[in-house]
């Protein structure tokens, strides 16, 4: 994989990743422990109570947004990941405390759910632009990728190592392991060389500065369409706390350890497609659509799969559909976006992928409590085959696309030329971007 690690040849994005990849093992730790206690400990596997978990750990990402990204545009980025940092190992000790102590409740859960997503709403934005301060311009692409294949190596390992912990130690250890995890990310930030950062200019403060962002993206058809598509998914597909938690519970009769092992399943396949995304100079948005509709095939099959091995196997394939489309749509958003803008526009793109949590996440576990997993599943499908729908038609309307049946074989044009197939016809539609006015 030439090139594939070339942003860690630099001395702060390697601290950065060091850190970062063992406070993202705690993280996924913490995630498998809170979605096992709501249900299987606080409730009798009530899908809908997981759901308004995540829906108060994601709502606040976008009631924030007229403040996160103005926050990360014009604050410091390092300083305030110090803050945000540490605010979250706070909340998982607190956690922690009180499940050990053995007085933690259902409304407990969804106060610290609360009190997570109104911080990770302004350390979203801050950590995903901090990146190209890390490595500039031109590994951008590269160090945003290996960001996703850090965060799902720990997906990889955190579920499964919960999963064992809570078997043998119980949840609320786990919370605290994940509290002292948070140790290496803010030692990473100490450690860093400020003076080799790359530091950007301040966006200027303006009253209409949140707006602008908003303007901005008005102004780009690519932008609306990557970000429509990405609701879609984002709200109604990735809700894979529900989808794995029932599917193992209800349809497979799993225990904390095998529901562990298939979230880190998903992950093995998270990271194959993160290193591929790695590889890539430039992603493109013909790649991100392809990505869409093979997560609705993945999510189609994964509902009719008949017991616990070929589930797995199945969430391996859909979670390298699931990285493929999440790194390339963040890559080709922050490379097409200029770098006063970045904060503010990364900002929307968080709010819609995690705030539209709050709206789907309540709905498929609502869809999973009455009708089944493999129901909800089929709601997790239908949004990739919708996203798909959405690229097609900007690929179609603003390049030109045109695919149609020739003797059997599938043919396509750009702009009246006609290349081999619809593949490359759709790769030649992302040559020539739309420059950000």
């Amino acid at each position: 994989m030439k090139g594939t690690f070339r942003s860690l040849s630099g001395f702060n994005y390697r601290v950065w990743a060091s850190g970062a990849l063992i406070s993202n093992v705690g993280t996924w730790m913490q995630r498998t422990a809170q979605d096992w206690l709501v249900l299987t400990e606080l409730t009798h596997r009530n899908a809908t109570a997981v759901g308004i978990v995540m829906a108060l750990q994601f709502g606040p990402m976008l009631l924030l947004l007229p403040l996160t990204g103005f926050a990360a545009d014009h604050l410091e980025r390092r300083k305030m990941l110090f803050v945000t940092q540490a605010s979250m190992g706070a909340l998982a000790l607190g956690l922690g405390v009180l499940t050990l102590a053995g007085v933690v409740q259902l409304w407990q859960v969804y106060v610290f759910a609360l009190l997570q997503g109104c911080v990770t709403a302004f350390d979203s934005p801050a950590r995903q632009t901090f990146v190209a301060e890390l490595v500039g311009e031109e590994d951008l692409s590269n160090a945003v990728a290996l960001n996703s294949t850090s965060f799902n190596a720990g997906r990889m390992i955190g579920p499964a190592v919960a999963g064992v912990l809570i078997a043998s130690v119980g949840t609320g250890w786990v919370f605290l392991l994940n509290a002292a995890s948070f140790a290496a990310v803010l030692g990473s930030l100490r450690t860093l060389r400020v003076h080799e950062l790359h530091r950007k200019l301040k966006a200027q403060r303006t009253r209409g500065g949140f707006v602008d962002g908003f303007r901005y993206v008005a102004k780009r058809p690519d932008l609306i369409a990557l970000l429509t598509m990405l609701f879609l998914i984002g709200t109604f597909g990735l809700n894979f706390p529900i989808f794995i938690s029932t599917m193992s519970v209800t349809a497979f009769h799993a225990g904390a350890s095998q529901y562990g092992l298939l979230s880190s399943a998903m992950a093995i396949g998270s990271v194959t497609g993160a290193l591929l995304a790695a590889r890539r100079a430039r992603p493109r948005l013909s790649l991100i659509m392809v990505s869409a509709a093979l997560f609705g095939f993945g999510c189609t099959l994964a509902a009719c799969m008949p017991n616990y091995a070929l589930f797995g196997i199945t969430l391996t394939v859909i979670g390298i559909c699931t990285q493929t489309f999440n790194t390339s749509t963040n890559s080709l958003v922050q490379m097409s976006t200029e770098p006063a803008m970045r904060g503010r526009v990364v900002a929307i793109l968080l709010a819609i992928a995690l705030g539209g949590t709050p709206l789907g996440a309540p709905v498929v576990g609502w869809v999973a409590d009455h009708f089944g997993p493999r129901w909800a599943l089929g709601v997790g499908a239908a949004s990739g085959f919708a996203a798909a729908l959405v690229g097609f038609h900007y690929l179609r309307k603003y390049r030109n696309l045109r695919v149609w049946f020739d003797g059997g074989r599938i043919r396509a044009s750009i702009d009246g030329v006609e290349p081999a197939s619809a593949v490359a016809a759709a790769a030649q539609a992302e040559t020539a971007q739309p420059k950000a006015p």
